[in-house]
Parts: structure tokens; sequence; C-alpha cells
């Protein structure tokens, strides 16, 4: 089991991310209009799956809007933010903020996803939330780069992750 750090304290998450090379987990997770998206719904495109705690947070925010712009310029990437925030409030962070080449999805029915990754936050008071996390896909869903950022005030290695899409 991975750990990461919260304000320097660690924590304890439900596992490991996919391995590079691997078939990512399928996901069933909720978009704003509540309707569930899965991962084999996006096959054929790749795919950066921003994972964070919530976007009603300064770090969180920030991620988002970064791959916002970025993904501006990828037409054939699809990126997710994937959150525990509820769907209404994704869809408020979002139009207040317009962004509009990222897809904000919900684990709200169902912490499955976070399991599946290994991110889900097991204790302390962020508990049932994700870790900060950026997994990279290709088109056909096979891992082809990982992040778990160790500390969850900190931001993810953004020209990491946009190397791995070229």
């Amino acid at each position: 089991m991975a750990t990461v750090t919260f304000k320097g304290n660690p924590i304890r998450l439900s596992g490991e991310l996919p391995a590079v090379g691997s078939k990512a987990p399928d996901f069933r997770l909720t978009a704003s209009d509540l309707n569930e998206v899965s991962l084999a719904e996006l096959r054929g495109r790749k795919k950066i799956l921003n994972i964070v705690p919530s976007l009603d947070t300064p770090t969180c925010a920030t991620s988002t809007r970064k791959f916002n712009e970025r993904a501006s310029e990828r037409p054939d990437t699809a990126i997710l933010a994937i959150s525990a925030d509820l769907p209404f409030a994704q869809k408020r962070f979002c139009e207040a903020e317009g962004i509009s080449n990222v897809k904000a999805l919900s684990m709200m029915r169902d912490k499955q996803f976070a399991r599946d990754y290994g991110v889900l936050i097991e204790e302390g008071p962020l508990a049932g939330l994700a870790a900060r996390a950026v997994v990279v896909l290709d088109a056909d869903d096979t891992v082809l780069y990982t992040q778990l950022v160790p500390e969850l005030a900190d931001e993810p290695d953004y020209e990491a992750v946009l190397a791995k899409l070229a």
C-alpha cells in the first residue's frame, strides 16, 4: 500500500497505482448531467486522469485549470478531473473557471474507482477522498505513465505528464 502526506503527516492509501504497461481498470463515474461515464466509452482517445481530492481546494483547482489550458493543444486527448465532489459542485467550478477542455467526473456513487486505482485515502481527516495522482492512458487504455504526488498540497509534474502523450 502506498502512502502520501497531508501537511507532512503520513496517510495510508488503499493500494498502488496501476502498473505502467497494464490495462487500466474500467470505471463508472458520474458526470455533471448525472449520467455514468465509463472508461470503455472513451476508448480510441488518449486520456489524462487528473485525480484530485476536491476541486474546492486551491491545488486541485490549479491543476485542473492548467490541464484545461494544455488540453486545447491536444484534441486527441480526453482530460478527466476525477474527485469525490458532487457533480453539481464540479459543474459550478467548471463554469466559474471557464473550464471547457476537461470533463469533471465524480466518485459520489461509488469509491471503487479510487480502490481500483490505489488512491483511496483510508485514514485521517480526508478518509474517503482520493489522493492526488495522474494516470496517462493510450487510446487502447494501456497505462503509459503514473504519478502519485507525495504531498497532497503539491501540484503534479505537468511536463512529465504531457511528455508521455507525444
